[in-house]
């Protein structure tokens, strides 16, 4: 298994050999370094856990600097990672790592298969239309102000004329976590530390985004 933390950049596109045109995601990979590695016997299950990027010791809690400062460059407290994410693993495959390892993009190769996870972009307080996809009211035979209204929410066939548990209406939409499976690895670029990613990815701009692959 295969896993890498990475920060959400752009959206691009690019031509593939038969000239059709191929929407893909650009992502930034800092360094990752493994921070703990959790097994059956001491914390009830298996998992390697990662740290990415940097922040600034003040930002970090005591618990947090205890737990990182046998890392080369974390050791006088001044610094920690700006996110740890954990990825579970079978035991078995925990002997491939150890703490302090350091993880890079060439741990992937272009046509690898991956599944990617991230933050969703929250959108705010949203009407039916735009949160689950009602088509409105109809836009002739005497209605007004009913475009984007939802219709009627009780009735008497259904709960009794209350309004059914589970009912879709208006509400805050997005800044969900969303996982999106079998996108594909189009480029890598060890240099510039980034990835092309076929399709989009979740979130905004600066998202981190978990990539794990079999």
């Amino acid at each position: 298994m295969k896993f890498i933390l990475a920060k959400k950049v752009n959206m691009t596109q690019i031509f593939g050999e038969n000239g059709a045109v191929q929407p893909a995601t650009i992502l930034s990979v800092e360094l990752n370094v493994v921070s703990q590695i959790k097994t059956k016997e001491k914390d009830g299950y298996s998992a390697v856990q990662i740290g990415s990027g940097t922040r600034k010791g003040k930002n970090i809690s005591k618990a947090v600097k205890g737990q990182i400062k046998d890392l080369e460059g974390f050791s006088d407290g001044k610094f920690g990672f700006r996110a740890m994410k954990e990825f579970r693993m079978d035991e078995s495959s925990l002997n491939n790592y150890k703490k302090g390892d350091k993880i890079s993009v060439e741990a992937f190769a272009v046509g690898d298969k991956i599944t990617v996870s991230a933050v969703s972009k929250g959108k705010g307080f949203q009407g039916v239309v735009k949160r689950h996809g009602f088509h409105g009211g109809p836009r002739s035979h005497g209605q007004k102000h009913s475009e984007r209204e939802p219709g009627s929410i009780g009735g008497g066939g259904r709960e009794g004329g209350k309004v059914a548990k589970g009912m879709r209406m208006a509400g805050r939409m997005g800044g969900d976590r969303v996982t999106v499976k079998n996108l594909k690895v189009l480029g890598i670029d060890a240099e510039g530390n980034t990835m092309l990613v076929s399709g989009a990815v979740p979130g905004r701009r600066g998202t981190l985004v978990e990539i794990r692959s079999k």
